[in-house]
């Protein structure tokens, strides 16, 4: 381009080109220079798709381990009682996570879950939800093996709050209706309201109609989270999963979040995963987990009169705090 237009301005202050061909030599330039450039940007955005689809190609052609039978029947909840029965699993065979793991939670109990990482914890809720089967014996849940009951029934019965919560580019409104498509716009609000998510969306730009962005970007850590709590209360699923719920909030924000949630356990089976002690010191009952095996089990005060790795994890957060 710099090329072409230097030979142009010579050839016109040297008379030999004609301002009318030194517009019309630029201007042929520019539009080189911009169909170039147009190119250049197709040509990113095709190696960027195509690497998309490639990653998309590969996860389509993996084995699915998990399928529905024909006899399956969808899972009735009724008190939300759940057994893990001698089960063994492992992602790598010569590395199993569970051997043998038994587990009793009673209808309606809190249970927290602790542990160093890689102990197990977040394993178990893959194993809940079944986007693994284990090895051997059984998952009960209300007398029911959740390998006899479909999936999309599973799922239905059990809500879970992660700590990435996944938002879409759409509004507050929709997002949190996700959690039933068939609730009204009073319903969603009401659980808004529930979640202390009411007052922060009012003050959005566009309130409930207000474009959150691509994985909820527009929103702090504290505001996607009450988001997904509102999408848990609206489900109302006998049973809850919270996986690091409020691992990386501040203080205000967590405040707020544990009021939601003690809101929302209400009378529901709940299971939660912390890396935090202090979220979980309230729950009925925290199982420790290390290596695949729970160690340890009971209230935080008994917990801790044990003095074992419950304890040692305790005094270490407190110290670090």
């Amino acid at each position: 381009m710099l090329l072409i237009t230097y030979v142009a301005v010579t050839q016109t202050l040297s008379q030999t080109l004609s301002l009318t061909a030194f517009a019309l030599v630029v201007y042929q330039a520019l539009k080189v220079w911009n169909m170039m450039e147009d190119f250049t940007s197709m040509y990113s955005e095709i190696v960027e798709q195509s690497s998309a689809f490639k990653r998309l190609t590969e996860l389509l052609t993996q084995p699915v381990h998990v399928t529905d039978t024909v006899t399956t029947m969808p899972l009735k909840v009724e008190h939300g009682a759940i057994e893990f029965r001698n089960v063994s699993f492992a992602y790598n065979a010569k590395h199993p996570v569970f051997e043998g793991l038994e587990l009793n939670i009673l209808p309606g109990e809190k249970v927290g879950i602790v542990g160093r990482s890689g102990s197990g914890k977040s394993t178990l809720i893959k194993l809940l939800l079944r986007f693994y089967d284990p090895v051997g014996n059984e998952i009960i849940i209300d007398r029911q093996n959740i390998r006899t009951v479909s999936q999309d029934s599973l799922r239905q019965n059990i809500a879970v709050i992660p700590q990435d919560v996944s938002l879409f580019n759409h509004s507050v409104l929709d997002n949190i209706r996700y959690g039933r498509l068939t609730a009204t716009d009073d319903e969603v609000i009401h659980a808004a309201n529930l979640a202390n998510a009411d007052e922060f969306i009012r003050k959005l730009p566009a309130g409930y109609q207000t474009l959150v962005g691509e994985k909820g970007v527009k929103l702090s850590g504290g505001q996607r989270q009450r988001i997904a709590i509102a999408r848990a209360i609206l489900k109302d699923a006998p049973i809850l999963i919270l996986d690091e719920a409020t691992s990386a909030l501040d203080t205000h924000s967590e405040q707020l979040i544990q009021a939601s949630l003690a809101r929302l356990m209400g009378r529901k089976t709940v299971i939660a995963i912390a890396h935090r002690l202090s979220t979980v010191a309230s729950l009925d009952r925290i199982l420790v987990f290390d290596k695949g095996r729970i160690v340890e089990q009971g209230t935080h005060q008994s917990l801790l009169a044990q003095n074992g790795l419950y304890a040692k994890l305790w005094q270490s957060q407190t110290l670090h705090n």
